[in-house]
């Protein structure tokens, strides 16, 4: 499952948990919001994939069967499923939150650090 986004979003969510990153709360609320937005949509639509797992209807022939078993396992199996696709998705949504989340809490901690830093009283 690893690809870019995952990974930016989970070294954003380090950063953030090892106090080398913070986000004004009030500033992140709006991307906080379209993120949790985002996620619930991808929820919606992993609650409704099970129906595509129901085999078309190909004819009663070896060839038909196999196409027909085929297409259920690539609409909601594992691997390059469209549902599996849901499913990563969503855990770079739910990484996204996390890590606004995770900067937003280190805000002020982050913004004491870097003044005191700045004014040599350190």
């Amino acid at each position: 499952m690893p690809n870019s986004s995952y990974a930016d979003a989970a070294a954003f969510r380090d950063a953030a948990a090892n106090g080398q990153v913070g986000i004004d709360p009030d500033a992140a609320q709006a991307v906080l919001n379209k993120i949790r937005s985002g996620k619930d949509a991808v929820a919606a639509l992993l609650d409704n994939t099970g129906f595509l797992a129901v085999s078309p209807k190909l004819g009663a022939n070896p060839v038909g069967e196999a196409i027909a078993t085929k297409f259920a396992e690539r609409a909601a199996g594992m691997n390059d499923s469209y549902a599996q696709a849901l499913r990563n998705l969503y855990t770079q949504y739910d990484e996204a939150e996390h890590a606004i989340l995770e900067a937003m809490s280190r805000y002020d901690d982050f913004d004491t650090t870097t003044a005191q830093s700045l004014t040599g009283r350190l």
